[in-house]
This record gives C-alpha cells, structure tokens and sequence, in this order.
C-alpha cells in the first residue's frame, strides 16, 4: 500500500509571536516552527499501516526551504520518503492543487492528513485534495481499519459515532485517539 502523508509546518504553540509592518505581517524572526501536531497523528497511523512490509509512506510537504527540518522530523519518525513542493503555500486550494497534481501522478493508496492545521485550523485541505482527484473523503476520523481495498473509518458525530466504509483510494482525515504519535530517538 502506497500511503501519502500530507504535513504542515506550523508555530510551536510556545513561541512569541509579534508582527511587523503595522502589525499586518506574521514575524517569523526568533519563532520555532513544528510539524502539525494532528498531521503528526497522520503520520504515525500511516506508520502503523505499513509495519511489517505492508507498504510505504512518503511525506509531502508544500513549502520552501525553510520547511527542510520540519521534513527531516518525519524521516526520524519513519516515514520512507519525503517530497516537498517549492512553493509559497498562499491558501488552501492552492496546496490541494499541488498535493493532488503530484498524488494524480504517483497513484497512493491512501491520503492522510490531520484533522486541521493549528496555525489557521482551515480543515479544507483534505476535502479538497479528494475533490480533485475525485475520489472518496472523511475528515476527523478516530479509527481507521484497512482490509484489502476497503477503507472502514469511525468518526464521532453529535449523540454519537458513524461507521463508514469506502473504497481505496480515499483521502482521510485524522484526529485524536487514531495512532500514539511516535517520537523521533
């Protein structure tokens, strides 16, 4: 199984954060810059899928150089491989843009993302990537099972939870309580 893993590079939430230019820029100077913590979630779910030779896992990342050791995280952790688009990832639709042209040419099994990014916590990404490949999504799942082809994925919803099965390839969406994150030695 081929899985991707989308990753955002976001602020540690212990940062400073200023601004600059009458307060209308984001000041990056002095600010240490993580891997999303629910993409973290994503990444270890596709770690765990593919224990034991069960398949491959490549990172994927739009950004510039800056994002390299935000990357370089994902490898300690044990993702396989690693692609990052050299591009200023203005909104979401221009990410799900680059995300599915490079997806649409290297047919993954299985795209996971987390569940929003905590800089902006668009949550659009995912459904858009899916939209134009035009293949099946979820978002904030809990559980995700693969059998074969068939992708069964549990996700709470108000007065309770929802079970749902869809075909691969699927993009989907994780959150809490899907894998224990993996921390790099």
């Amino acid at each position: 199984m081929k899985i991707l893993v989308c990753i955002s590079n976001v602020p540690d939430t212990t940062s400073k954060i200023t601004f600059t230019n009458d307060n209308t820029a984001f000041n990056t100077a002095g600010v240490q810059f993580i891997v999303n913590p629910y993409d973290e979630i994503a990444l270890s779910k596709a770690i765990d899928l593919a224990e034991g030779g069960k398949g491959t896992v490549t990172v994927i990342k739009v950004g510039d150089s800056s994002t390299e050791a935000t990357i370089r995280k994902t490898l300690a952790t044990g993702a396989d491989d690693e692609v990052r688009i050299n591009a200023n990832p203005r909104d979401a639709w221009f990410v799900a843009n680059q995300i599915a042209n490079y997806a649409k040419a290297n047919n993954f099994d299985l795209i996971l993302t987390g569940r929003e990014s905590i800089d902006y916590n668009g949550a659009q990404v995912g459904a858009l990537v899916a939209s134009l490949l035009n293949i099946p999504s979820v978002s904030i799942s809990k559980k995700i099972d693969i059998d074969g082809n068939t992708a069964t994925v549990e996700r709470e919803i108000e007065g309770g939870k929802e079970i749902l099965s869809l075909n691969l390839p699927a993009v989907i969406g994780t959150a809490e309580g899907v894998a224990e994150v993996k921390i790099p030695n």
